[in-house]
């Protein structure tokens, strides 16, 4: 897109959020290619990417719709005409991303070049792990890394998901949910698949109107509104707002673009305030977050808020880190007995000036759990040495206070990606990826047994333990 004139992530999300719905309405053909699967391919064959591409290579796709998001020789100005269509019924079945004037601003021969050189890729699969690195890469450098927000690898996400155990029916949110990852993989364990292009059940849906993510970021927002709206088939529940500044919320809800597109998702989530009055403390039974740790607060109107804002003399602070306000505003999402996992900087853990912080979360919560991540898990973005954070707030029922009590710790020895940053994937007796049962590459790292894929990991472990210290989420 060089000299395009464009704004690139802009362009380039239109494309990606079209070629979705394309494959999206290809669903059928999708589902008769994974029943000929089951059908002609034993399990390990399944499991042998050059097998897979040999079938898929023969196999007979004379009677399947004709995907549009193609360029098939056309001329520049038609095939700009028929991908503006397919953008168009896409607006429509993914409404809140984008306005519904909205057009391609792509040049025809610009928009050509581009859609040849991603009409070969899918897209729509398994975790969509493929669309976070596409905008990671995309978002801004100026507007996100420099805030320290980097979208949390999807193994990580799982481990932190099987470690808390959601349940239908209980509610959940991301305070910073970047690109969505554990707000989705929530559906998916809730739901119990990935994205396969399959219909959601209708009492699946109520379930998920209680999962809830919220950003400040207006670009990312609407890629986690995209996936959302996919794993949701159709309902989102995906804010843009200032968290840490939810006092100044009622301005934000008065805007009337701002309530066309997320005034439904906005009136569920006052349903679980503590207070109808007051925007600071929800009932939430579960957290999942990865805040920004770079760049301190220091408006005094905000740090005024919060008791980790002041110094042992009661003194405002001149500036916090945001990371350490994330943390107190988060244990206000929850309601007692609720848990909460946070992505935290090593720092938080043993620096002798954060005490504070941590005696903070241990008048709060009881500690549940320590999972020491890898250097490399972040990377190539940052080498920052990071850990999970898992707790539940006390309650009299469910987590009754205690002065003195075990908790767990772990380390990941093994990341899934190399000193690089670039993943490291399991490859099978001939040297070629191994394929899961959904046909994906498998990432090697030791932080859950992926189905069963890898050995028993940190979130198998945890679980072991939680069941023998009768935990109340995994009796």
């Amino acid at each position: 897109m060089a000299n395009a004139g464009v704004d690139v992530f802009e362009e380039v999300f239109k494309l990606i959020f079209t070629k979705l719905h394309d494959e999206l309405e290809s669903r059928d053909d999708k589902n008769w290619i994974e029943r000929s699967f089951e059908k002609e391919l034993s399990d390990e064959d399944r499991g042998d990417y050059e097998k897979v591409k040999e079938y898929l290579e023969n196999f007979d796709d004379s009677s399947f719709r004709v995907m549009e998001f193609r360029n098939t020789g056309q001329s520049e100005s038609e095939l700009k005409i028929k991908i503006q269509k397919l953008f168009d019924k896409a607006k429509q079945k993914w409404p809140g991303v984008f306005d519904e004037a909205e057009k391609i601003q792509l040049s025809s021969s610009h928009l050509s070049v581009s859609v040849s050189s991603f009409q070969d890729i899918k897209l729509f699969n398994s975790n969509l792990q493929i669309i976070d690195e596409a905008f990671e890469y995309l978002v801004n450098k100026s507007s996100k890394g420099e805030k320290g927000q980097y979208f949390t690898p999807r193994h990580v996400i799982d481990m932190c998901v099987k470690m808390l155990n959601p349940k239908p029916g209980e509610s959940m949110i991301d305070t910073a949910s970047g690109s969505c990852g554990f707000p989705v993989h929530t559906i998916f364990h809730i739901t119990g698949h990935l994205f396969q292009n399959a219909q959601i059940l209708e009492d699946e849906k109520e379930n998920l109107l209680k999962i809830f993510g919220i950003d400040f970021d207006e670009k990312v927002v609407r890629v986690a509104r995209t996936l959302n709206l996919i794993a949701g088939d159709g309902n989102t529940n995906i804010l843009h707002l200032n968290n840490l500044d939810y006092d100044r919320w009622n301005e934000t809800i008065k805007n009337r673009s701002w309530i066309v597109t997320y005034e439904a998702g906005f009136k569920r989530l006052e349903k679980l305030q503590k207070d109808k009055d007051s925007y600071k403390e929800f009932n939430f039974d579960i957290l999942m977050t990865n805040p920004p740790f770079a760049g301190d607060i220091k408006e005094s109107r905000i740090i005024r808020k919060y008791d980790l804002g002041y110094n042992d003399k009661n003194k405002p602070k001149s500036k916090v880190g945001r990371d350490i306000l994330f943390i107190e505003r988060n244990l206000n999402f929850l309601k007692p007995g609720g848990r909460m996992t946070i992505v935290l900087p090593q720092g938080r853990f043993n620096n002798a000036s954060d005490k504070q912080i941590r005696e903070y979360i241990s008048e709060k919560a009881r500690i549940l759990a320590v999972i020491g991540l890898h250097v490399n898990t972040f990377k190539p973005h940052t080498g920052t040495k990071t850990s999970v954070l898992l707790v539940q707030k006390w309650d009299n029922k469910l987590c009754p206070k205690k002065e003195d009590y075990p908790i767990f710790f772990g380390v990941s020895e093994k990341s899934g990606k190399d000193n690089s940053g670039d993943y490291v994937f399991v490859k099978n007796g001939n040297g070629q990826p191994k394929l899961d049962k959904n046909g994906h590459m498998i990432i090697d790292h030791d932080l859950h047994n992926h189905d069963g894929e890898l050995s028993d990991g940190v979130a198998e472990k945890f679980i072991e333990w939680a069941r023998t210290k009768n935990s109340s989420f995994w009796k």
